[in-house]
């Protein structure tokens, strides 16, 4: 299971993802893609996102049973507390 929430992107980037991935919301993108199509979606990500901000979440093998990844500027910023990736709420 893959999870793209993006806010403020290209559309070009929104479209691209709509390829792999269902949108069941507006800008909240869901699919069961292999880790080839993932790294792959996350490299659009990367190369299309000018400004907005995107996270990435997946299952995996972990205590949490699921990663994730970010990318552009958020109040929200991720940490690594005793082997958990959490999440941490900037200042304003």
């Amino acid at each position: 299971m893959l999870m793209v929430v993006t806010e403020a992107v290209p559309p070009r980037l929104r479209g691209r993802l709509a390829v792999w991935l269902l949108e069941v919301r507006a800008g909240v993108y869901i699919g069961d893609v292999s880790r080839r199509i993932r790294e792959m979606v996350w490299l659009q990500v990367t190369e299309l996102a000018e400004d907005g901000n995107v996270v990435m979440a997946w299952a995996t093998n972990t205590e949490s049973g699921f990663d994730f990844q970010t990318y552009g500027e958020n109040r929200r910023e991720p940490v690594e507390l005793d082997g958990l990736r959490l999440v941490k709420f900037k200042a304003l």
